[in-house]
């Protein structure tokens, strides 16, 4: 990957990450989010856009998107989605423990760990014989 997509990568994850705990705080404040049917769907999303947490978290996710656009028309697909991939699962996992007080257990932490180390060798560049 180029410096430029690295950059970019690194970016759509923190917007990413961002987008996703302003989400989550959002849903929260604005009375949860738990429709029955397709009509309570629409009613409770168009709820939670007028909850200025959530709305600014659909917005930053929109913004991401297009970030990451420019990713997938200039970079390796195989190579810049695992990588984004990890880096938001890592960024929100922690953003939930410290925003949310969401538990971290040894074991949480031991499963992210593999799953990074899976994500890196499929990732990698270079094919090994």
């Amino acid at each position: 990957m180029s410096i430029t997509g690295i950059l970019l990568v690194l970016t759509t994850a923190g917007l990413t990450m961002a987008a996703n705990l302003m989400m989550r705080g959002g849903i929260d404040s604005g009375g949860g989010y738990a429709p029955q049917s397709l009509v309570e769907v629409a009613a409770a999303f168009l709820r939670l856009l007028g909850t200025p947490l959530f709305a600014a978290g659909f917005v930053l996710y929109f913004v991401a998107s297009l970030v990451w656009l420019r990713v997938v028309a200039s970079e390796p697909l195989s190579v810049a989605y695992p990588v984004l991939v990890s880096l938001t699962f890592t960024l929100i996992t922690a953003g939930a423990v410290l925003f949310f007080h969401e538990p971290l257990s040894v074991r949480k932490v031991v499963g992210l760990a593999v799953i990074l180390g899976g994500i890196l060798l499929v990732s990698m560049e270079k094919t090994v014989p």
